[in-house]
């Protein structure tokens, strides 16, 4: 159950999409697993610089935000606490390499993704899909 004391808090996820590749990283941190490159975002920053950041720190790749896809806000989506995530959509130059909290960083076919993917990215990853077919973006979840 995550920590209601504080919060929520503010992070980013991005998308990073090359040949119909989706960019992920192998996380050093509980929860292990596979996830968007992304994370909190620091006091006084915009989303879209802490994007851009991060995309940067645990990739190596410099990313150009292209929209937001959705602003996801479930209380279960990180065990550890309470987080708010702005997930953008971005194109990006470059190799990747782990950096930072990511052991790994590497482009996966869509539709041969690693497993596990933690948090709340297979939902992310699924309405991003969705989007790339149709153009609609996720409404509201209650």
């Amino acid at each position: 159950m995550p920590d209601f004391t504080r919060g929520p808090h503010p992070t980013v996820d991005v998308l990073v999409e090359r040949d119909g590749c989706l960019l992920l990283v192998k996380r050093r941190h509980d929860p292990l697993g596979w996830a968007l490159p992304g994370g909190f975002v620091d006091p006084g920053e915009m989303v879209s610089a802490a994007a851009v950041r991060e995309a940067l720190e645990e990739t190596g790749i410099r990313v150009t935000l292209k929209s937001i896809l959705h602003v996801y806000s479930d209380p279960s989506r990180d065990h550890r606490r309470h987080t708010i995530t702005t997930a953008f959509v971005a194109e990006g130059e470059g190799e990747p390499v782990g950096g930072d909290d990511a052991a790994e960083a590497v482009f996966f076919p869509l539709d041969q993704l690693p497993s596990p993917i933690v948090f709340d990215h297979a939902k992310i990853i699924a309405d991003y899909c969705h989007f790339r077919l149709t153009g609609v973006r996720p409404g509201p979840y209650v």
